[in-house]
């Protein structure tokens, strides 16, 4: 709950300090006296966006400090996953400076405004006139009914578990969509590789078959220069073995002279031996060098479809072109398993769309069973606001797809004359009936959730005294299990308040300035005959005064 407001250099607010009170706190002044300014301080620390121009004393800080007592509303992990410091009395705090710079503040810890924003939402519930919009509102709506059938965990683990489904549904869209693509491209892709893999290319292979086409093409030319060559070193009588063979025989004749003549002959032996090998090796290589014109036709066509290869791939290499061909095979092998993938997926898609299925179906029974207290209570409460003749009706109706609140739609209907047909509420409804609707819907909530702080800006707009009356009772209701603001300009309903502030302008020589103080029994009574007349308070409003306050 709320324990204390400061407020410095606000608005018309010079500086006020404000302790807050369990149960109902009624708020009450005349118009223009400040009370809507307090709520825009307010605001400020519920994460509201802040205007330089709000600033009393444009030469000077605003500083907006409100202390919260959150013990009971399990807010620790909150504070925990925003890295703020936890505290059972928490501090939240706005700084304007005058250049319009904005800082906020948890427990003495800078944090963002977006942070402020979703902690304040978890503190305050303010009611304003503008707030029964949300009747309209789907999860408002759900929410009401998810309230009272106590299926709020369920209808969670069902979002949880929806969430899941939608991930999976746009992972096998993602999916399909690459098979389509890939299925454009896979008979040409098949293709490439069936091309590379008969071509059975090998690292080298392209300098092997140039090497050998040219040996092909020269057959004849290298035949005839071989046998020469054949006959010049071993070939008839005169030939360059037997040349060598008589300087053998010379320098072995004299090699007994001395070892640099044995040296000498050893070296004519070791030629004589290795021409002899070289004329051997000449006579084999003549003999494999053949003309075969079949042979070089193929070698040709087999080059010829090596080179076609690598300039339709933009490679200059085997090598080169076998990595081509690899990352053709990856992307065979990555479609394959695209459809392996999408059939996973698919059976995972069954799975959890089953689970969906069951707690939809446990939500949507457990929501229809509930429909009939709330519209029950509502007509209830409605009678207890002069409404004798309305009714409300909830019209839930199950949807053939599982959508984000399962398995339901839901319409808020109404009638506010007897034997009247029921039509959507915004369609039939009067601003004082929607208002007062609203009421008994938050009323509703209070009873079954531990809702935060509520304030109710001037509820009671535009309602006889009786209504106001019996909307103060209804507040004061609400008060018992939660603290409770009500800005009122009604007798009746400032009566009802266990706590009464009152706010009120003064003057001075050179501004206007807005106040706040908590009034004392005598001064409430006072104050609520103000209301009860006009001008001065006469003794019979004065006894009236005293006479609502006593009820």
């Amino acid at each position: 709950m709320l324990n204390y407001l400061r407020i410095q250099n606000f608005a018309l607010i010079e500086q006020t300090d404000v302790q807050w009170s369990k149960g109902l706190t009624v708020i009450t002044g005349e118009t223009g006296a400040g009370k809507s300014i307090l709520l825009g301080a307010l605001g400020l620390t519920l994460g509201d966006r802040t205007d330089v121009n709000s600033l009393l004393d444009k030469t000077q800080k605003c500083v907006i400090e409100a202390h919260f007592n959150i013990e009971s509303y399990n807010l620790e992990s909150f504070f925990e996953n925003n890295q703020l410091d936890y505290e059972k009395i928490t501090v939240i705090r706005r700084e304007i400076t005058p250049e319009g710079k904005s800082r906020a503040f948890v427990n003495d810890t800078p944090t963002t405004l977006s942070v402020l924003k979703s902690l304040g939402s978890q503190l305050i519930d303010i009611h304003s006139q503008h707030e029964t919009l949300l009747l309209k509102e789907t999860d408002f709506q759900f929410e009401l009914v998810d309230t009272f059938a106590h299926t709020k965990s369920l209808f969670s683990d069902y979002k949880k578990q929806f969430a899941q489904l939608t991930k999976v549904k746009k992972h096998i869209e993602s999916l399909t969509a690459q098979e389509v693509q890939a299925r454009k491209e896979l008979d040409y892709l098949q293709f490439q590789f069936d091309e590379l893999e008969e071509a059975s290319i090998s690292e080298g292979e392209q300098q092997l078959l140039e090497n050998e086409s040219e040996t092909l093409e020269n057959a004849e030319f290298i035949k005839i220069n071989l046998v020469k060559s054949s006959q010049a070193i071993s070939g008839g009588d005169e030939n360059m073995l037997s040349a060598l063979s008589q300087v053998k025989q010379q320098l072995q004749s004299v090699s007994k002279f001395g070892k640099q003549f044995s040296d000498l002959y050893d070296r004519m032996h070791s030629l004589t031996i290795e021409l002899k090998e070289l004329a051997n090796d000449i006579e084999r290589s003549e003999e494999d060098v053949v003309y075969d014109n079949l042979r070089l036709e193929e070698v040709n066509v087999k080059l010829d479809k090596l080179n076609r290869l690598m300039k339709k791939h933009g490679v200059k290499s085997e090598l080169e072109l076998l990595e081509v061909k690899s990352e053709i095979e990856i992307k065979l092998q990555q479609f394959f398993s695209l459809e392996s993938n999408i059939e996973t997926a698919k059976k995972e898609l069954l799975v959890i769309e089953k689970q969906c299925q069951i707690l939809a179906k446990e939500l949507s029974d457990k929501r229809q069973e509930s429909i009939g207290n709330i519209e029950q209570h509502i007509k209830s409460m409605l009678a207890g606001l002069s409404m004798t003749n309305a009714q409300f009706k909830i019209e839930l109706k199950q949807q053939p797809n599982l959508g984000l609140n399962g398995l339901d739609d839901i319409c808020f209907l109404f009638t506010a004359n007897k034997g009247s047909d029921f039509k959507e509420l915004y369609k039939t409804a009067s601003g004082g009936e929607l208002s007062r609707l609203m009421l008994c819907l938050k009323a509703l909530l209070a009873e079954r959730t531990a809702l935060p702080t509520i304030i109710f800006d001037e509820i009671d707009t535009g309602v006889s005294g009786e209504v106001a009356d019996k909307i103060g009772n209804i507040l004061c209701d609400m008060g018992k299990s939660m603290q409770v603001i009500a800005i009122t300009h009604l007798p009746q309903m400032a009566s009802k308040g266990s706590t009464h502030l009152f706010v009120y302008k003064s003057d001075d020589d050179e501004k206007t300035t807005s106040n706040i103080k908590s009034l004392n029994q005598e001064e409430r009574i006072n104050e609520i005959a103000k209301m009860l007349s006009t001008g001065i308070p006469t003794d019979i409003a004065l006894k009236n005064a005293k006479e609502l306050l006593n009820t």
